[in-house]
């Protein structure tokens, strides 16, 4: 049992470490490359330099607010469990926002838009997929996606809805900032996506076969199907050595959903066996992948 424990206060003391360091590396990009390059980007980050544009405040102070508005609205609106997956990130990055601030380090010297934006794309890539590879979350656009899919869009995909969320945000910036901005906003974003899934998945396939067997299936069904806007086989299998009948799950999804699934049956049951396979190429006319070619 205390071997257990002392595993778990490890694995908590490592998570910990390397979000410090990911926070460092993400604020690093919005405080020494974004805003001193004009730039701007979708999420809580996009939000506040729009606010920014029309009050003289400090843009970590500003976060800080942002971040602990959507911590409240999780934990009211989505419950404490929701929210303990944010609250590390929403103390500790806008925390390390001031600190490069009161650094006052630029990484580029004058002003270049093109390096900004690659720069911006890498460094928060890395960040997040530190953050993601480690199950938490930083409680922005994603958090506010969940919040508008629970209460308003259940039977829309969560990928989706974050989509909206942050194509509002960069629309919005257009209106500020101009189109050029937001267009760099959305080349940032697109970059950031593929340096997490690299980070994450190494040169990859774009899809994976989640396998499942578990006590907590009906549990772990809905959550892929309503929150992960995934389809579940539901397969009888039987065990060789026991004869005992089990049931089996089975889920096609992105990389990202994979791992998205295997944390949250991780938290539902610790005990269960998750299988996840690489998949070339999947068809299917209705299936939400590519249609039969003719």
């Amino acid at each position: 049992m205390k071997k257990l424990e002392k595993e778990k206060v490890k694995k908590v003391l490592i998570d910990v470490a390397l979000i410090v360091i990911a926070c460092f590396i993400g604020s690093f990009s919005t405080v020494s490359i974004m805003i001193p390059n004009g730039l701007t980007s979708g999420g809580v980050t996009g939000v506040v330099r729009i606010i920014q544009n029309y009050a003289d405040v400090n843009f970590s102070i500003m976060y800080y607010a942002g971040s602990l508005i959507i911590l409240v609205l999780c934990a009211v609106l989505l419950g404490i469990r929701e929210a303990r997956k944010i609250l590390l990130l929403s103390v500790v990055y806008p925390a390390t926002l001031f600190v490069w601030e009161l650094l006052d380090i630029r990484l580029i010297e004058g002003k270049d838009v093109i390096l900004a934006v690659i720069y911006c794309g890498v460094f928060s890539g890395i960040c997040n997929g530190i953050v993601q590879s480690r199950g938490y979350s930083f409680g922005g656009s994603d958090t506010v996606a969940k919040i508008i899919k629970e209460r308003c869009m259940p039977h829309v995909a969560l990928s989706k809805v974050m989509l909206g969320v942050d194509a509002a945000v960069i629309i919005a910036s257009a209106l500020v900032y101009g189109r050029n901005i937001a267009m760099y906003a959305l080349v940032t974003s697109v970059l950031t996506s593929k340096v997490i899934d690299f980070y994450m998945y190494g040169i990859s396939p774009k899809l994976v076969r989640v396998a499942i067997i578990s006590n907590a299936q009906g549990e772990i069904a809905d959550y892929i199907m309503n929150t992960v806007g995934r389809g579940v086989t539901i397969e009888n299998i039987t065990g060789a050595y026991t004869g005992e009948e089990r049931k089996k799950l089975a889920v096609l999804c992105s990389p990202r959903e994979g791992v998205l699934i295997r944390n949250f049956v991780a938290q539902c049951d610790p005990k269960a066996l998750l299988t996840l396979t690489a998949v070339d190429s999947v068809w299917g006319d209705g299936s939400g992948f590519k249609p039969f070619e003719s």
